[in-house]
């Protein structure tokens, strides 16, 4: 009798244990796989969105310390791609500039019309400043550290005392769109946003 009962415990797991255990590791990684996927992607998306606001406070120090308009502009990259950096009034980039490279999954949206979820009701409500009619050019400011629109290899700073907003969006593992913002307040103040999946924006800083 304690042969038999040693020999079974000696057996190991029989092949339909070790199917449903491996159905249930596969249902565990179908589930928890993709939302990893997602934070890492998010995460991403954010941390661009942080480095892009520290360029534009840099530019709004700087533009006060040396009285003119600064903006943040992009150029083409040697390597490929684009890259976003601090623009002195009728200036242009000079090797060894800080850059902050521009990920190839990464678009950026300047000013309205970008088709982020709830746009207009995210610009209207929740930020308290007026997107001007030409938000598209690039984001700056003046010498008093305020924002305007800066026009690029001019001296032309129009539109100061005005907000401006800009989107970023990445494409998600599951195939949608992830979303996030910079604005500007029009007294200079940044504030950094991210949308979740239902179209809900949150303020991160």
């Amino acid at each position: 009798m304690l042969h038999s009962t040693r020999r079974k415990k000696d057996r190991g797991f029989s092949l339909i244990e070790m199917i449903i255990v491996a159905v249930i590791i596969m249902i565990l990684a179908a589930i928890t796989v993709p939302r990893i996927l997602n934070t890492i992607s998010d995460a991403k998306l954010r941390y661009f969105a942080t480095n892009y606001s520290g360029l534009l406070q840099s530019a709004r120090m700087q533009a006060v310390r040396k009285n003119a308009f600064y903006m943040v502009t992009s150029t083409a990259l040697p390597t490929g791609g684009t890259g976003y950096y601090v623009h002195f009034e009728g200036g242009t980039y000079a090797a060894g500039d800080p850059l902050l490279p521009l990920g190839s999954e990464i678009t950026v949206h300047p000013g309205s019309g970008s088709g982020a979820p709830n746009e207009s009701t995210f610009i209207s409500g929740s930020i308290t400043f007026t997107v001007n009619s030409a938000s598209a050019d690039s984001p700056a400011f003046n010498a008093r550290g305020l924002p305007c629109i800066g026009v690029v290899n001019t001296t032309t700073c129009p539109y100061s005392g005005q907000g401006f907003i800009v989107f970023m969006s990445k494409p998600s593992p599951t195939g949608n769109l992830d979303w996030a913002a910079v604005a500007i307040t029009p007294s200079g103040h940044m504030q950094i946003w991210t949308c979740d999946g239902s179209g809900y924006w949150i303020q991160r800083d």
